[in-house]
């Protein structure tokens, strides 16, 4: 991927998760990373392990829901390298429970981060990628196009970056700006993260729902892989990724009859 060498990225939550396996794999292929995190030693860490792999890397250590700082992230970079080719937004936060029973607080939690930020973080982005041709990428989930059970307000969340993304193709596109929504499964977790987060399930859930993916009847995706299918995605200017793929069947038919897409839903997450 010769594309890659010398672009210029950024990573929200990078320090972590898929952020930080996009991160390392830019670095791979010779781009120049600047990631962002709030937990500052977690971010330093992460920022020399990747200059230990020879990456030109920058943290930018910050809240991506306070306001002005999405902003100020995108600044720093462009001062920094002198341009953007890529912005990714991977932070985000999931919940496990059921609507009716998340607080207003945690709603508003999930939306601050899911959705007002990367709002945020497209328009900020949007001048500097058109000018370069360069890519937004919103990493978003299969909760994007369904909502299954078990996570709360997690759909809700993010189902408006599908919106989103199509508006920024229509309204921007024909300029240069490409963008991506990447609507993943459950991915596999690194051996240094932590197993039990939903340990705390929600009373009366069932056992399975504090897994990956709510307890969804699919495999854990190799987030190595996935990151080497958005950069690809990327390089053919694609619109929309959806791992697995067979996910997009179970997308149709929720659209064509929400009685069959509901029982399917049900099935996979028994």
């Amino acid at each position: 991927m010769e594309y890659w060498k010398n672009k210029a990225c950024v990573v929200t939550g990078g320090s972590s998760g898929l952020g930080r396996t996009l991160a390392e794999t830019l670095v791979q292929l010779g781009a120049r990373v600047a990631i962002n995190g709030r937990d500052r030693p977690r971010l330093s860490a992460t920022v020399s392990a990747l200059k230990d792999m020879g990456g030109e890397v920058i943290s930018l250590q910050g809240d991506i829901t306070e306001h002005g700082f999405p902003q100020q992230l995108i600044a720093e970079s462009v001062e920094a390298f002198g341009r953007v080719d890529l912005v990714c937004h991977a932070a985000g936060r999931s919940m496990r429970g059921e609507l009716v029973s998340t607080s207003r607080e945690e709603f508003e939690a999930l939306w601050r981060v899911n959705a007002r930020a990367a709002f945020d973080i497209a328009c900020a982005a949007a001048d500097p990628l058109t000018a370069t041709q360069g890519h937004l990428v919103l990493i978003g989930s299969l909760a994007c196009r369904v909502a299954p059970r078990f996570i709360g307000a997690y759909s809700e969340s993010k189902f408006p970056l599908a919106a989103m993304a199509q508006q920024l193709r229509l309204e921007r596109g024909p300029a240069g700006l490409h963008t991506l929504l990447v609507c993943p499964g459950p991915i596999a977790r690194a051996d240094d993260e932590p197993s039990d987060r939903y340990a705390a399930v929600e009373h009366g859930l069932p056992e399975a729902a504090a897994k990956p993916g709510a307890g969804a009847k699919v495999s854990a995706l190799d987030p190595h892989r996935v990151c080497k299918k958005i950069l690809k995605a990327c390089e053919s200017r694609q619109s929309e990724l959806v791992l697995p793929h067979r996910a997009r069947l179970l997308f149709v038919l929720n659209q064509l009859s929400p009685n069959l897409g509901d029982w399917l839903l049900r099935k996979m997450t028994g």
